[in-house]
């Protein structure tokens, strides 16, 4: 018997042996595979960021590029609600003053520093405080953070807010990398993050190359091998560029090219947004100072004009950030001051204004048609606007130093961000800061206050809105999708709102 159990454990051990060799050769072949199989390659024509660390670039649209790099706190499904990222799940106190973060475990940044409570709480801090932080405004409602171990990080509040999960996404907490961020500077210009994508190559105002970053927390859903983001080309060459392989990607492409497009065989998508784009007024500074003029321009702005000439009829017209049916919109705001260009006159004669009494300084990011529709709807009721492209146009917008300009916005994943970032007294997109419209300080806290699934949210978001809308700082005039235009070798992007995620996103070679 012991005889027959040495020659089963020997048989045994051969067939283990056999096995061995047998995975080994299927797994040499496998990464023999995968060393020889084409990588996966993303051509990405986009507006590269002047900055690179999301402390600095904001929440503008390119932060959807910073997110190649860094991955979030928390992140948003296709309806807007909170779901996890960084943070596999979070939970607030009875007072809902404070909300506790619990990250994933064993996580690093691609410099290999440790993904932890720490490194969470440095950025939110540096957010708060870094002197060219683009974020501050939005973080007013953080008192301070507190790292509770090594996984467990809790925002403690200045007022009881239930926005948090949603303020503290992709827009607001792309995590950096606490040791790149020991130099800002540096970091700024070599981004160092959780992504998806780390960066191996960047030469400024051409070019960024980026590869796979294994670590990230949903590295397996990633499909691309490497991202080459470059400056886009004019917009009337773009679709060319995409059609003959230059390019395989952008999103932002020029309504007037939609149907060359479309006629090239490209794909062209309506990538959902909440977009409102608006004229900046600074009531500070005169004319603006005097509400009759601010009134005046009110009813001068026709909004018709902007869809038609601007938006090629690819958008709607609105007075409002939201889109129509979206949770904050207020439909009792959906008529404030109709276009009357003979009431607008009237009102500035009224007020002892003559035709060329007033001139302003029009200070633009870039040259639109929509810059020169708001130029010749105003000589139209009286008021020249010297108009002028501005390269450092962001500085002195968002100081506040500016007296009229254009902006457009896709939203936020908070709606009351959204709203605080347009009417709050330390809004980025209040041009007019530290005014704010009567009645908003209180409107916006009842809406912070109450819990996502309350009966009463939708309600008093609205009514926030409304509030809002009262401010002489901005004039929305139309909300226009996100044309995303690519080679049809791209699969469908996962239709987030506001957001270009690369999740799941196939490339046939």
């Amino acid at each position: 018997m012991a005889r027959k159990s040495t020659k089963l454990r020997a048989a045994l051990a051969a067939a283990v042996v056999g096995v061995l060799a047998l995975t080994g050769c299927a797994a040499s072949a496998a990464e023999e595979a995968a060393e020889t199989r084409e990588p996966t390659v993303l051509r990405w024509a986009a507006t590269l960021p002047a900055n690179w660390d999301p402390v600095v670039q904001g929440s503008g649209f390119n932060f959807n590029l910073t997110a190649l790099v860094h991955a979030s706190l928390t992140e948003i499904d296709e309806q807007g609600n909170a779901v996890p990222g960084l943070a596999e799940s979070w939970e607030y106190n009875d007072a809902g003053d404070a909300v506790t973060f619990h990250l994933r475990e064993g996580l690093e940044f691609q410099d290999g520093a440790p993904v932890n409570a720490e490194a969470v709480k440095l950025y939110i801090e540096r957010a708060k405080t870094q002197e060219n932080s683009a974020l501050h405004g939005d973080l007013t409602s953080i008192d301070h953070v507190t790292a509770d171990g090594e996984h467990d990080v809790t925002v403690h509040l200045t007022q009881v807010d239930h926005q948090i999960p949603l303020l503290l996404g992709r827009r607001v907490a792309q995590i950096t990398s606490p040791k790149a961020a020991e130099d800002p500077a540096a970091l700024n210009q070599w981004p160092v993050g959780a992504g998806p994508f780390q960066v191996v190559e960047y030469v400024p105002e051409s070019h960024i190359t980026l590869e796979k970053f294994d670590g990230y927390w949903d590295a397996e859903n990633i499909h691309i091998d490497r991202v080459e983001l470059s400056a886009a080309p004019e917009p009337s060459t773009l679709v060319a560029s995409i059609s003959t392989g230059v390019y395989d990607f952008a999103f932002g492409l020029d309504p007037s090219q939609y149907d060359a497009a479309i006629a090239a065989g490209l794909d062209v998508s309506q990538h959902p947004v909440y977009s409102a784009q608006n004229i900046s007024l600074n009531v500070n500074k005169p004319p603006f100072d005097d509400p009759a003029v601010v009134e005046a321009v009110r009813h001068g702005v026709n909004r018709q004009e902007f869809l038609d000439k601007a938006a090629f009829g690819h958008g709607y017209l609105t007075t409002q950030p939201f889109p129509e049916g979206y949770i904050a919109y207020d439909e009792g705001s959906a008529d404030l001051w109709p276009y009357d260009p003979e009431k607008a006159r009237k009102i500035l004669a009224d007020a002892g204004y003559a035709p060329g009494d007033l001139t302003v300084d029009f200070v633009v990011s870039r040259e639109s048609v929509s810059n020169e529709i708001v130029q010749s709807q105003l000589a139209a009721i009286g008021i020249t606007a010297n108009l002028r492209v501005a390269p450092d146009w962001s500085g002195p917008f968002f100081a506040k130093d500016l007296t009229l300009s254009t902006y457009g916005t896709t939203g936020r994943e908070s709606p009351v961000q959204t709203l605080t970032a347009h009417f709050g007294p330390d809004g980025p997109l209040n041009l007019s800061s530290p005014y704010e419209p009567e009645g908003f300080e209180e409107a916006i806290a009842i809406a912070r206050e109450t819990p996502l699934d309350s009966p009463d949210y939708a309600k008093n978001l609205q009514a926030a809105t409304r509030a809002g809308l009262q401010s002489e700082a901005l004039i929305f005039t139309i909300g226009v999708p996100q044309l995303i235009v690519s080679s049809p070798k791209v699969s469908a992007l996962p239709q987030i709102p506001g957001q270009i995620h690369l999740t799941g996103v196939t490339i046939e070679h």
